[in-house]
């Protein structure tokens, strides 16, 4: 396999980063759970997460005024489903209402930020778009906070969206892992 994996010094296993699971060692098949988590600019991340530190190592080569790796994907994983999107596809639509397995998702990139969530409220199946620069659901009318997956006005206001977790790979690197996984191609 063609990815990083890590070295547990306290239980001598090898960990996978893609699959979060030690591939050898005393913790051997264990899988840790996977968080969602989101691709942003540290000025983004610090405008709504004030009080954060990071650690870096001057990888701001790759943040999107600089421009992805047109190799460059978002992997989605959810309920043994997995699907990868290129991110220039995400950038240049913004917004894509779409299926991971039979679970509606929506996936948004602009300027410096990558989001997912599953596009469900209760039972209640929503659909995305951009009014005048503002997230609605075209449903309710709802508005909503896209980086906290929070419906902030309307019918809906309070409900949450939950996120799906990802992981940005190279698009070989995301086959090797999940061979099985489908490609989103735009429209």
């Amino acid at each position: 396999m063609n990815a990083m994996t890590w070295y547990d010094h306290e239980t001598n296993s090898i960990w996978s980063q893609p699959w979060g699971r030690a591939l050898e060692g005393n913790l051997k098949g264990v899988e840790l759970f996977l968080l969602p988590s989101q691709i942003t600019t540290w000025a983004s991340w610090k405008t709504e997460h004030p009080n954060t530190l990071v650690m870096t190592n001057d990888l701001s080569r790759l943040g999107v005024r600089q421009g992805f790796d047109p190799d460059f994907v978002i992997g989605l994983l959810l309920a043994e489903s997995s699907k990868a999107y290129y991110y220039r596809d995400i950038f240049n639509q913004t917004i894509v209402n779409d299926y991971l397995g039979d679970i509606p998702i929506f996936v948004w990139a602009a300027d410096d930020n990558f989001h997912a969530y599953v596009r469900q409220v209760d039972e209640q199946e929503l659909t995305f778009e951009f009014e005048d620069g503002i997230l609605v659901d075209v449903e309710s009318g709802s508005k909503w906070d896209i980086g906290l997956g929070l419906a902030t006005e309307g019918p809906l206001k309070g409900a949450s969206l939950q996120p799906v977790p990802s992981s940005s790979a190279y698009d070989w690197a995301w086959l090797d892992f999940y061979p099985e996984t489908k490609f989103y191609r735009p429209q």
